[in-house]
């Protein structure tokens, strides 16, 4: 009976750690003076997003959409001003695998033949940068930041965009108990 629950809460475990795994790289940071409680409405502005119609309306979307969840909504004369930019980097991934094929005899002395193999691939990684200005003192009060989307694929941009930004916003408000 004893090792039936250990197999499931070991199975729990796995599941778990499994989902909370991201492709992602997300961060945040604050001003620990801004009152968060007081913001209430936003504006969207777009200064540096250099990116297709298609992916900008994504974007800019799914920021809105967590934007709302969060309690805000859009206003003409906003507390907060959100300035979204985004980037690219190409990437060269570069892997090889370990030596394999035939060893002989002889101790340290003793003769072989080995080979490993090397091969690398060029990507391009894209990042969404959310900057949340305090529209009254014109200063940055939040700022959060996510990398690792595939700008090569159409297919997984538009998976992965909606993804970043919710997971770049789970960290607002912040929690300043941390």
């Amino acid at each position: 009976m004893m090792s039936k629950k250990y197999f499931l809460l070991l199975l729990a475990s796995a599941t778990l750690g499994l989902a909370s795994c991201s492709p992602f790289q997300v961060k945040s940071d604050y001003a620990e003076t801004a009152n968060f409680n007081m913001y209430k409405t936003y504006k969207l502005r777009v200064d540096d997003l250099k990116m297709n119609d298609i992916d900008k309306d994504r974007v800019l979307n799914e920021v809105s959409k967590q934007l709302q969840l969060k309690g805000l909504s859009v206003g003409d004369n906003p507390d907060l001003i959100v300035n979204v930019k985004a980037n690219y980097k190409k990437i060269q991934d570069v892997q090889s695998s370990r030596p394999y094929g035939m060893y002989g005899w002889g101790g340290s002395f003793g003769w072989g033949v080995g080979m490993n193999r090397t091969w690398s691939s060029n990507y391009n990684e894209g990042a969404l940068i959310l900057d949340l200005i305090d529209a009254r003192t014109q200063k940055l009060v939040w700022q959060g930041i996510g990398s690792g989307i595939s700008v090569d694929s159409p297919k997984a941009k538009q998976k992965q965009i909606p993804e970043i930004v919710a997971q770049i916003m789970a960290n607002y408000p912040p929690n300043k108990m941390k």
